[in-house]
């Protein structure tokens, strides 16, 4: 290989796949290389708390590509390589073995790791992270032994992981610092929502729990004390309390590094030649005007496309609105735009919230910031338009059912 002249892709996820499809869809005929710390080749993570966790989706369609794909597409596909140091000046990437590898461009999707509980027993047996398809695996095998499981942390994975855990008819436990889960993403009003759900189905919630130890038997987890001194028995602990971007190649590097790897609109770095893309980009969003670093399947999907356009020299920016989705028990929702935490001035239900069927929008003077369906589907299209509008929206008619999303454009209301 000449030196100088590959595509490096430092991340084998989602992301760096997507991105290598991309390359040699666009018509990019030069080296592609795709370096990854694991020995599986890329998958999906949403089906890790989902489907795959549930036992209803086999472990073949986690992944991103078929085994063939790779060698099929001329992509050199390095499995268990950990890149140890970026070179921008010399267009080069340290590996762990000591060897060296040129860039022409270089994309980091080096992702995010989960945040580790400080407290005494954390790293006892039987106390599980969720981030990749070995730790899926292994909270799997504990619902198999596990008649009491304790979730630490209600966000999105912890709810999700509870939501299997209980479905496979283990007594659960979540402990959440917080007054209500997903409070600070969703606010009050829909974060009962989700309490409420949980509740109903036997999951006992204990908010504003200040956990101060892991206690175990023979190295292995046996329950979570509590700053109160109350104990909670578990045969298995699941702790979900967040995710921190794994920037440390990127920051000894001296590129620019804040709530991540810092890109513009078209993913590109401090440097000309590095992009970011996925979880550990925090990038300039052209319809809110400002940074902002998602940590969901759709961003990991969709970002690397423009990266890798951009790393071709095409003229693109990531504008899609942000979008995630969740599964639990009989609850499927989707969350279209982006709201920051106390950043919208009111909530408007469509449809009454005790029936499970219904779609939520978050308002800030009049303009929609994003919306949720509830088992509601095929609404994402006009959610998204609505947000991207900018317009001020009649509130009594976004409120009401019998008025088609798609009509609350055709009459925007400046004085709602």
């Amino acid at each position: 290989m000449a030196a100088n002249t590959a595509f490096v892709i430092v991340g084998a996820s989602l992301a760096g796949a997507k991105a290598a499809q991309t390359l040699r869809e666009e018509g990019f005929d030069g080296p592609v290389v795709l370096l990854g710390e694991e020995s599986e080749r890329p998958y999906e993570r949403p089906p890790l708390s989902k489907g795959y966790l549930l036992g209803k989706d086999e472990r073949e369609t986690v992944y991103v590509h078929p085994p063939k794909w790779y060698a099929e597409h001329d992509v050199e596909l390095r499995l268990g390589t950990t890149v140890t140091a970026i070179h921008p000046a010399e267009h080069r990437v340290t590996l762990a073995d000591g060897s060296r590898l040129g860039y022409a461009k270089l994309l980091l999707t080096t992702g995010s790791s989960p945040r580790r509980l400080p407290v005494p027993g954390a790293d006892l047996d039987g106390v599980h992270y969720l981030r990749r398809l070995a730790d899926s695996d292994r909270i799997k095998e504990s619902f198999a032994s596990a008649s009491r499981i304790a979730v630490i942390g209600a966000g999105w994975i912890g709810l999700e992981t509870a939501a299997a855990a209980r479905t496979a008819g283990a007594e659960v436990t979540v402990l959440e610092t917080a007054e209500l889960p997903l409070l600070r993403v969703l606010g009050r009003e829909v974060a009962q929502i989700f309490a409420d759900l949980h509740t109903n189905h036997g999951v006992d919630l204990r908010f504003g729990a200040q956990v101060a130890e892991i206690t175990g038997a023979d190295g292995r987890a046996n329950g979570v004390l509590l700053a109160d001194g109350s104990r909670i028995d578990a045969d298995a602990v699941i702790v979900g309390v967040g995710i921190t971007p794994n920037t440390q190649l990127a920051a000894a590097a001296d590129l620019d590094v804040d709530n991540g790897i810092r890109v513009d609109a078209h993913l590109r770095t401090s440097h000309p030649d590095i992009y970011a893309a996925g979880d550990v980009a925090n990038a300039f969003h052209p319809l809110l005007d400002k940074h902002i670093r998602v940590e969901h399947w759709a961003n990991a999907r969709n970002q690397p496309q423009v990266a890798a356009k951009g790393m071709l020299g095409q003229d693109v920016s990531y504008d899609r609105v942000p979008y995630f989705f969740t599964d639990q028990y009989d609850l499927g929702m989707e969350y279209t735009g982006y709201v920051e935490p106390g950043g919208y001035d009111q909530v408007v239900f469509r449809s009454q919230r005790d029936t499970r069927e219904f779609i939520v929008f978050w308002l800030a003077e009049g303009r929609v910031l994003a919306g949720m369906n509830v088992n509601v589907w095929d609404v994402t299209d006009p959610i998204r338009s609505l947000v991207t509008s900018r317009h001020q929206i009649d509130r009594a008619r976004l409120a009401d059912p019998d008025v088609p999303l798609d009509e609350l454009l055709d009459r925007p209301d400046s004085t709602a």
